[in-house]
């Protein structure tokens, strides 16, 4: 950006009147002859100047109270003027310029990410947009904005200042810039390379020392390997190494440790079971080995279910059966380069997230988040439009999340226990619309051997139609959902059985 600074013009009016509405006076001249009109008024002498100032300062957060500013003043300084650190602290992602004294007084101590937070509920977009107003009717052009919320060093290049992305118009940002410039610094980028093949992905920060949650088929390219030498770069250029602190194939998670890190910037998590469709989400990754990039949609829909060929995916009992036997399935996990090992002898059920976000091969590992910039879920396969060639298996407006709740959970585990667990009904299962017997829509119970679904109760030809209050569809819903849940954990199931809905509450076994 050529130039991020304005020279505003002073104030007009006679001198002896009084400002209005709180608008802030002139700044006064240490000495010198009567102004004419529209100069700065020198304070009265029983008044000192900065009592002047202080008083009357312009309420904070108040763009029609805000019009009028000291001439000579290119941007707000740091410091409070008249409590105003009280009612509108720094947005949670603004530059922390150093504490400096000014002619408004002392200036505050400037304020830490780690004691950021949002204030009566705005979301980030709010702040950044409701600050680049106020600056705006400052008459600072743009300069405030500028300098207050994305800090001295505004334009940068993908791999910039973490605090920092592209801004060309400060005046003009919107909801998608302040969700990216929150999250940025809590994305790396992933590169995994082995004998026989190398690959790249997203990852999300989970600990200022450098716990990392990304995908299983990241770090293991595709299943191909279980020690290939791992790179991430974060989004202020930073390399480092790292270590797998262990994998999750069952829900193609894994978490990473960077070696040597301190100081970073953990992401936040939100509650996916409070999502709602049509909400905003944010992706950021590296697609296509194109870091930092940012791309934005909605929720396109909850609680869908996925079943993907994976190498890397255990034998078990309860793993849908019949379905799709023969037929090649339009889920891929999205990798570049590895689409040959996406064909694995068993394959993984999961509970995702739908978003019309672009997602792209490189933004696996990589975080959704919504409109505060917190995850709602980790980024992990993507549909096609019937192709299997790299070239045929872009974005088309259909990719899909592990929730955040079930992310947060199995990155916990395998951060102090080195794995996960996952529940197991014990039961072979398939979708009601192939049993001829069925009379409602769900996954019908096949076989039923000694386990959970048995100590229950549940029988052959039992249709489960719910799960801890999600509603099944077919078998691909209830192992994901099955899945979800940690091993030994308490679930309600729904099932029909002679036409007549019952309830069971099932310990589940561990997979």
């Amino acid at each position: 950006m050529d130039n991020m600074h304005s020279n505003p013009q002073p104030a007009s009016g006679a001198p002896d009147e009084q400002p209005q509405n709180g608008a802030v006076p002139p700044r006064p001249e240490a000495s010198g002859p009567a102004q004419q009109a529209g100069a700065p008024v020198p304070p009265r002498p029983e008044q000192p100047a900065a009592e002047a100032a202080a008083q009357w300062s312009a309420p904070a957060g108040d763009p029609q109270q805000a019009g009028f500013l000291p001439p000579q003043a290119a941007v707000v300084p740091p410091g409070p003027v008249a409590d105003r650190s009280e009612t509108r602290p720094l947005p949670p992602f603004a530059h922390e310029p150093a504490a400096e004294a000014s002619a408004f007084g002392p200036a505050a101590e400037p304020v830490k990410k780690k004691e950021r937070q949002r204030t009566g509920g705005m979301t980030v977009a709010a702040l950044l947009v409701a600050a680049a107003l106020i600056g705006g009717a400052a008459g600072l052009g743009g300069a405030y904005a500028g300098n207050e919320i994305w800090g001295s060093d505004v334009a940068s290049t993908a791999s910039g200042n973490p605090d920092t992305i592209t801004v060309n118009n400060p005046g003009s940002v919107n909801e998608a810039t302040a969700i990216a410039t929150e999250v940025m610094p809590s994305t790396v980028t992933i590169s995994a390379s082995a004998a026989d093949g190398a690959g790249s992905g997203t990852g999300a920060i989970l600990s200022e020392d450098g716990y990392v949650l990304t995908n299983t088929h990241v770090v293991t390219l595709g299943g191909a390997t279980s020690d290939a030498a791992i790179r991430v770069t974060g989004s202020d250029g930073t390399i480092y190494d790292a270590d797998i602190v262990g994998t999750d194939p069952v829900y193609d998670l894994a978490v990473i440790k960077l070696r040597d890190a301190s100081g970073l910037t953990p992401i936040e998590f939100a509650d996916s079971d409070e999502l709602n469709v049509g909400e905003t989400t944010v992706a950021i990754g590296a697609p296509l080995g194109l870091p930092n990039t940012v791309t934005s949609g909605i929720i396109s829909a909850l609680d869908r279910s996925i079943q993907i060929q994976s190498s890397a995916a255990p034998e078990s009992t309860d793993q849908p059966k019949g379905e799709g036997d023969g037929e090649e399935s339009p889920f891929f996990f999205d990798l570049p380069g590895q689409e040959e090992q996406q064909t694995g002898q068993e394959s993984i059920s999961l509970s995702v997230i739908q978003t019309d976000a672009a997602i792209n091969p490189g933004n696996s590992g990589g975080p959704l988040v919504n409109s505060e910039g917190q995850l709602i879920g980790v980024n992990v396969a993507i549909a096609t439009a019937g192709g299997t060639s790299e070239s045929e298996s872009g974005s088309v407006g259909i990719g899909f999340s592990i929730p955040s709740n079930v992310a947060q959970r199995v990155s916990q585990e395998i951060i102090e226990n080195g794995e996960a667990t996952h529940g197991l009904l014990g039961a072979s299962v398939t979708s009601a619309s192939a049993y001829e017997q069925a009379t409602a829509e769900g996954a019908v119970l096949v076989e039923v051997p000694d386990g959970a679904a048995k100590d229950a109760g549940l029988e052959r030809g039992d249709i489960i139609t719910e799960f801890n209050g999600k509603p099944i569809h077919n078998a691909t819903d209830l192992t994901a959902q099955v899945r979800a849940v940690a091993g030994g954990s308490e679930a309600t199931l729904t099932y029909v059985r002679d036409g007549k809905s019952n309830e069971a509450e099932v310990t589940l076994g561990t997979l």
